[in-house]
């Protein structure tokens, strides 16, 4: 991604209503919604992992898992250092939708789907981690979202381009 891309995909991060929401959030309202990110990445990657023939999405899939799980341990963590117990993740009505509609559907059309619901949702996910790690009240869970957004724009980034499926 040029460097110009980035500016303009984080100036709309910045700017957008999730990033407002993530600056007056709590932090149990982070560590939930941060909770609910990862769980639907690691099932839609699982489904992918489980289904699609495609080797790009099918790696890509196996690096949301990996990495998901990693992220879904710091917040977990953070959490704890900040005197909270972590929720039982559960996904947002949204995100459960989109992995049902996911689940609808075959093949290549499954394929394309899942990358653009994997930006829509990265998006979601790097303006709440941004804002959390701007103006959360928690130090070691702004800590925490510091730490994963970079890796949230790098799955972004990492995203097959048209021909990618």
């Amino acid at each position: 991604m040029t460097p110009p891309a980035r500016i303009a995909i984080a100036v709309a991060l910045a700017c957008s209503p999730i990033a407002a929401h993530a600056q007056t959030m709590s932090p149990a309202d982070y560590v939930k919604e941060a909770e609910a990110s990862d769980l639907y990445e690691r099932r839609s990657s699982q489904l992918m992992l489980s289904t699609s023939a495609n080797p790009t999405v099918r790696a890509y899939a196996q690096r949301m898992i990996r990495d998901h799980a990693r992220s879904i341990a710091q917040i977990r963590a953070a959490a704890m250092r900040a005197g909270l117990r972590p929720p039982h993740a559960r996904m947002a009505a949204l995100q459960a939708d989109d992995l049902h509609k996911l689940q609808l559907v075959k093949g290549r059309a499954r394929d394309k789907l899942y990358l653009q619901e994997q930006s829509a949702s990265h998006q979601q996910a790097l303006a709440l981690h941004q804002g959390y790690a701007q103006h959360g009240s928690s130090a070691p869970l702004k800590a925490a979202a510091a730490r994963i957004a970079p890796v949230v724009q790098a799955h972004l980034a990492m995203l097959p381009k048209g021909g990618g499926i």
